[in-house]
């Protein structure tokens, strides 16, 4: 059955095309498996709640009839703005508004959040975008200029709320504008479209946009919403939207409401957030945490930019999907978020996750994969752009920035066919990672470190989890050794500036750190040959010495490197193999855009001339150490690394980097 939704319709009707609803809230209330919603165009401020689940043969579709021309916003206009002070206007609203839930008493603040509870999940929105909370109406009024914002200019419009009399009485200082004559708008709803049930399942959300909740912070051990969110189910499909304007999450694919395990770290301090993560893991094995039950999500070709906390959130209920061809962009650039949960796309146990053909820029972080990166692939995704911009002080309790982190995993975790152009490619907190034909033009950090604690001098190591490949239930937990990594086929380019970075820590006020920013596989040179690595276990001995053996066990594990270029004075593995180094003539890569799209200026392929290297595939990858799991696709089959990052076929003669010819037309990278 179609269901029908106007919001222009005269007076609310049965849903038929003749008489159809007012709210999208109605049509989720009656529609079952088989049904479609199409949703005229129009603006639905509203709280979509799907009361019924689709089947794999029988999905339910949220459809907009015209594409973006159905906007779902958990915002309401605010009119009645008098004069204040100067260029601070005030009006006021009564609570009642809000019901159970006011963004503008409820901080952005939990476990993992560093820089402090000062900012509310609302925000008052001027012409469609965020305006900057203030500390005090004396701020407001002299509205200074943001030192850490990406956007300084914009940053001098601010707003503040305060309680009086029941009521949210808010000041905004609109600078030249007067907010009558304006499009002024505040949070009002937590989110936009998500099942308040879990296990509501098989759903397509398409074609719509979607803006403006007072969404919370969303760590691993907490309860994690976001404006649209699956709610711990399977097979959703959110496609071709415009997603924007969340205070925290765009879209979450993550974790249950677990009140035994909600912000434990934050209410309760009494046990570690690490620890508080293993118990996330463990207990959702006890809440259905299985492939057959959750993830398999597919979202796709959307366009997602302006959310302060991130643009994709999910702690492992994101398993087993697909996150193709998305438009990520302008994430956490107000800095008024600081904590380890900011990025484009940030997803704790992306088990069998494939993240391709993203675009992924101007975000604090492009992608972050923190534990359980087992069976994860980054394929095709160009990502520039993602770093500090030179004008802007690191925010108290904000995140150091770069491409791709892959953090306290066992892998397989691989990566391949990228073009990675932010000073920081790489920050490798971790173990079992590959990388194959990408170009990088940026460094690698974190290496061997970021993954234990020293607490009173001795060393507290953070076991993670690794699970039975291809599936959710655990295998085993272990520190992370560090190496177990694969580099083939890779152009490196020193692009940036090689001197190390100074940056605060995020979580420890006051400590500052200098960030490895030389470009290369050198950064490995400590970590042994897989020839050197296993003689020391003495293979053909029936009666190993356990003793013996013991600091081995526990001693970093190989790598492995071959088949790579270098230029610029970027700098190889002291084993590599079949490696060319040129730094005769410099080398370039530029981004630009034309007719708003993303197209690669270099000389790379001049350069490389007749350098050619092996094809890649599963074998000669071979598995991850600790989970025993091959490098191959989620149901098993082997990957053979013969497409490029524009899906072209390499041939018999191939070379290093994500493009299979040296003499292709480098137009449009994207869209």
């Amino acid at each position: 059955m179609i269901y029908y939704v106007d919001v222009k319709a005269g007076r609310n009707g049965d849903g038929t095309l003749e008489k159809p609803f007012k709210r999208i809230g109605d049509a989720a209330a009656v529609a079952k498996p088989g049904d479609e919603v199409v949703v005229r165009k129009g603006i639905y401020r509203e709280y979509v709640d799907p009361k019924f689940s689709g089947t794999p043969d029988n999905r339910i579709i949220y459809r907009s009839e015209e594409k973006l021309g159905a906007l779902i916003t958990g915002a309401e206009e605010l009119k009645g703005w008098k004069p204040y002070k100067g260029t601070v206007w005030t009006a006021t609203v009564s609570n009642t508004l809000f019901g159970d839930y006011n963004p503008y008493t409820t901080y952005v603040y939990g476990d993992w959040y560093f820089a402090g509870r000062t900012k509310h999940t609302g925000c008052v929105y001027l012409n469609d975008r965020m305006m900057y909370e203030a500390s005090d109406i004396d701020e407001c009024i002299k509205a200074p200029k943001s030192e850490t914002s990406w956007e300084p200019e914009y940053s001098i419009y601010r707003w503040y709320a305060e309680q009086k009399d029941e009521c949210t009485v808010f000041y905004a200082n609109f600078q030249d504008k007067d907010p009558n004559k304006e499009n002024i708008e505040i949070n009002v709803r937590r989110r936009c479209f998500m099942p308040s049930k879990t296990r509501v399942g098989y759903i397509t959300v398409s074609g719509f946009a979607i803006s403006k909740a007072a969404t919370t912070w969303a760590p691993p051990a907490a309860y994690q919403d976001g404006m649209i969110s699956p709610h711990w189910s399977k097979g959703w499909i959110i496609e071709d939207c415009d997603i924007s304007n969340s205070k925290c999450a765009g879209i979450c694919i993550g974790k249950y409401y677990d009140p035994k395990n909600d912000h434990y770290f934050t209410y309760k301090h009494v046990k570690s957030p690490t620890q508080m993560e293993r118990d996330a893991v463990c207990r959702g094995q006890y809440h259905g945490w299985l492939k057959e039950k959750v993830g398999s999500h597919i979202i796709r070709r959307n366009n997602i930019h302006h959310c302060e906390q991130g643009g994709i959130i999910g702690r492992m209920g994101g398993v087993f999907s697909l996150i193709e061809d998305n438009h990520i962009h302008h994430i956490n650039n107000m800095m008024e978020l600081g904590g380890a949960e900011i990025a484009g796309i940030k997803l704790h146990a992306a088990i069998d996750v494939t993240m391709r053909r993203n675009y992924i820029h101007h975000c604090t972080m492009g992608i972050w994969t923190d534990w359980e990166a087992q069976g994860t692939r980054i394929t095709q995704n160009l990502l520039h752009d993602n770093q500090m911009p030179s004008f802007a002080k690191q925010l108290v309790g904000g995140m150091m920035s770069q491409d791709i982190f892959v953090e306290v995993g066992h892998g397989p975790t691989l990566i391949d066919n990228n073009i990675l152009l932010s000073d920081v490619s790489l920050r490798m907190a971790t173990q079992g990672v590959a990388m194959v034909h990408n170009l990088i033009c940026g460094s690698f950090t974190s290496v061997g470190t970021g993954v234990d604690s020293m607490v009173e001098g001795k060393l507290r190591q953070r076991y993670t989890p690794y699970h039975f490949p291809h599936r959710t239930e655990v295998m085993g937990f272990m520190t992370i050794l560090h190496g177990d990594d694969r580099f083939y086929n890779n152009i490196f380019v020193q692009k940036w500036p090689d001197e190390d970075f100074v940056v605060m820590s995020d979580s420890r006020e006051g400590m500052q750190f200098a960030e490895n920013r030389k470009v290369g596989t050198f950064v490995m040179d400590e970590y042994p040959t897989y020839d050197e690595w296993i003689s020391h276990f003495d293979m053909d001995s029936e009666t190993p010495d356990m003793g013996k053996l013991e600091q081995y066990h526990f001693s970093p594990l190989p790598v492995w490197s071959e088949g790579n270029v270098y230029f610029n004075g970027a700098r190889a593995y002291k084993n590599e193999k079949n490696s060319l180094i040129c730094n005769e003539e410099t080398a370039t890569v530029d981004i630009s855009i034309a007719d708003g799209k993303p197209v690669l200026k270099t000389n790379l392929y001049d350069l490389l001339k007749d350098f050619e290297v092996p094809m890649i595939n599963s074998d000669v990858l071979g598995e991850a150490f600790e989970p025993e799991q091959r490098y191959e696709n989620p149901d098993g089959s082997d990957i053979i690394f013969d497409r490029d990052y524009m899906g072209e076929k390499r041939g018999t003669a191939i070379i290093p980097g994500p493009f299979a010819f040296a003499d292709r037309e480098f137009d449009s990278l994207w869209g």
